[in-house]
């Protein structure tokens, strides 16, 4: 293997690398999530961490990497006998985002099942990770049945498979650290949850610097065990101090003035549930060993907080992350005590050396709370949007001028959307759909190399063969033709693409507030569903791309915020915009179903003919197949019906703002209709 980069090399990222280095110290405080945009040295300090790890003594031949002073008395290797040991290198094992289930927490030796007739257990990445760092890069596109098995490992200690007739229980306790860049999608909020600590990174802006990492880098790439040789004494210096926090950690003193600081820095921010409060203890305890103390002092638990929370307090995709740091200074300092120091919350501490303690400007505070007095203007000015036609001439919003745009109403849980039949695509929670995970329906001769076998079909088919094939003693004589490949149904994530009507006629601020919010409401339920989204809106003469598909649904979100709007309706051209982005989408990624979800009232001006033009480009979506919803935003006493004339050319279904809601009587009547097939629907 190539010579690591240097852990003390690493230019700058202070808050990185102390997360890091209190990981090290105590893997109990659960983690590392890294958040930033690429090339900010990620990766390139999770793989240095590993070097610095002490090495471990594991008892010889076990797979398992027991502990010879204390193995584990449920290993499946056991059981041991106490005694010498082999000492080896921490290992650090990297799970690659297309890793099957299998490869993760291990399955069913299937050579040994079918030659030897025995269970036998083949380890996952799990085991080999066990006392030592499991890297997940991009942990944000890993599938999340994979996240979940992860996460449920890693709090637990411990690694359960109950799969094929195998039954295994073995320990599994490891330093988890995973990186992620936001612009390819967010991570759930009950999956960051889990992640002890998070580290937000961005390069520097300075010259001097950006000049020092460029020159480090040119000089361990020409020379790797040169450079490394040059900081070999800092990276002892360092080793040394993380061997000495270990044996410090039992001794640090967390007292009931720190402990009180912690539950109310909790509360104040209003985090949900108790893991905060106890990540936060721990993390604490192990800034205090890491500077060689053995009482947790405010600047401690203030330090926590900074690492602990800002990933927490986010409950939906669109909450800016960060934590408002004079508050979190107010906090301790009214629940300061004397008992875990002299309660003078100064943000500025002398740090130790090595890992370093961040700069004070720390993670954003811009993640406070967005409900400021500028939101008083929201309701319209007496318009309700009761004439919508006024839009479309002489309004103010009509000539395109640049006003406020209109607030997006709070967002709801909607209606499920689905596109109807079985797919193929990539695994998410929509649509029905052909996968390699999820449960297993049936068995199938394989196509191709064999990706998943179906072992009770592959043993039924090879049974009648038997006699034929001269079999002797317990094993059973296969052949390729009885080899079964398992069909599994699961869900799959589709492309949502948004054509959102931005005319006069859908202009009036109350009217397109509730609007905005329930293509934000749309926009979280394809964030839950891990789908990728897109925005085409459509005013004036012409449609645009606000947003081509992408998987981040937070950059759509802001897309739509500043929405302007007013002028004509060109609903002919926003429809042919959207199949444009369909054709080009299908060229580049196939198997995704796209589910298109047409935000108007209906209207069509502008041009010659426009709703003859208009129908004729909506039958182009029929003809493809593409499923479709149209979500009308007509408003009055007055109805004209044509949102749901326009879906009828499009093949798909109306639903009104108010049926759109899971929670409203029209939705559930319809959804009593479609669970006795009076009605068939998309939606």
């Amino acid at each position: 293997m190539s010579t690591p980069y240097p852990f003390t090399a690493v230019v700058g990222q202070d808050d990185l690398r102390l997360a890091l280095l209190l990981n090290a110290v105590s893997p109990a405080v659960g983690g590392v999530l890294v958040r930033g945009e690429k090339g900010t040295a990620k990766s390139t300090a999770v793989r240095a961490l590993s070097a610095l790890l002490p090495a471990v003594d594991v008892v010889p031949g076990c797979r398992f990497s027991c502990d010879p002073a204390a193995p584990d008395p449920a290993c499946p290797d056991g059981p041991h006998e106490a005694g010498p040991g082999a000492i080896r290198p921490a290992r650090m094992v990297e799970l690659p985002v297309g890793a099957s289930e299998d490869r993760l927490v291990g399955a069913l030796d299937i050579e040994r099942a079918l030659s030897e007739g025995v269970k036998a257990f083949e380890p996952g990445l799990l085991a080999d990770a066990h006392r030592g760092i499991l890297y997940v890069d991009e942990v944000n596109l890993l599938h999340d049945h994979l996240v979940d098995l992860l996460l449920d490992a890693a709090a637990m200690g411990a690694s359960y498979v109950e799969r094929e007739g195998v039954s295994v229980r073995h320990a599994a306790r490891f330093l988890l650290v995973g990186t992620m860049n936001p612009e390819e999608g967010e991570l759930r909020p009950q999956l960051l949850d889990r992640f002890g600590l998070t580290v937000e990174v961005a390069a520097s802006r300075e010259p001097d610097q950006r000049v020092e990492v460029v020159r480090r880098r040119l000089a361990y790439d020409d020379d790797p065990e040169g450079f490394a040789a040059r900081f070999g004494a800092d990276e002892s210096a360092l080793r040394a101090r993380i061997v000495a926090a270990r044996a410090l950690l039992p001794s640090v003193r967390l007292g009931d003035g720190a402990l009180r600081q912690i539950a109310a820095t909790c509360a104040a921010f209003e985090v949900d549930g108790m893991r905060a409060d106890i990540v936060m203890a721990r993390t604490a305890t192990a800034l205090a060993a890491w500077a060689g103390r053995t009482d947790v002092l405010a600047e401690d638990v203030r330090q926590a907080a900074l690492l602990a929370l800002p990933h927490r307090r986010r409950r939906n995709p669109f909450d800016a992350p960060g934590l408002d740091e004079d508050k979190l200074d107010e906090t301790l300092e009214q629940f300061g005590s004397g008992e875990d120091g002299d309660g003078d919350d100064d943000p500025d501490p002398d740090g130790p050396g090595g890992g370093g303690r961040p700069p004070q400007d720390g993670p954003d505070t811009s993640g406070g709370p967005q409900d400021g007095q500028d939101a008083a203007d929201a309701p319209a000015d007496g318009d309700t949007g009761a004439r919508p036609e006024a839009g479309e001439g002489g309004s103010p919003q009509a000539s395109g001028g640049e006003q406020q745009p209109a607030r997006a109403a709070d967002p709801f849980r909607t209606k499920v959307l689905t596109v109807p039949g079985l797919g193929e695509g990539t695994a998410g929670r929509r649509s029905r759909a052909r996968t390699e995970h999820g449960r297993t329906t049936g068995a199938r001769r394989p196509r191709g190399a064999l990706t998943k076998l179906h072992l009770a079909a592959t043993v039924q088919a090879a049974a009648p063969h038997q006699r034929a094939r001269g079999r002797s003693g317990r094993g059973l004589v296969v052949r390729r033709d009885d080899l079964r490949q398992a069909v599994r149904e699961g869900h799959e994530s589709n492309l949502v693409l948004f054509v959102v009507d931005a005319s006069g006629s859908m202009a009036a601020r109350q009217r397109m507030g509730a609007v905005k919010g329930a293509v934000l409401s749309l926009l979280l339920d394809a964030y839950q569903r891990r789908d990728k989204v897109g925005l085409v809106t459509f005013r004036g003469s012409a449609a645009d791309v606000a947003l081509p598909p992408t998987s981040s649904v937070d950059a759509a979100a802001t897309r739509l915020e500043s929405l302007p709007t007013g002028g004509r309706t060109p609903l002919a051209a926003g429809l042919l915009k959207a199949h444009d982005v369909l054709r080009v989408e299908r060229l580049r990624d196939p198997a995704r179903r796209p589910l298109v979800v047409v935000v108007t009232d209906g209207r069509a001006t502008g041009g010659p003919e426009p709703v003859a033009l208009a129908g004729r480009a909506a039958r182009l979506f029929a003809a493809d197949g593409v499923a479709s919803v149209v979500v009308d935003c007509e408003s009055g006493p007055v109805r004209l019906g044509l949102a749901g004339k326009l879906a009828g050319e499009l093949g798909g279904t109306a639903v009104t703002l108010d049926e759109l809601r899971a929670d409203s009587i029209a939705g559930l009547v319809r959804d009593v209709r479609d669970a006795q097939g009076v009605s068939k629907r998309a939606a």
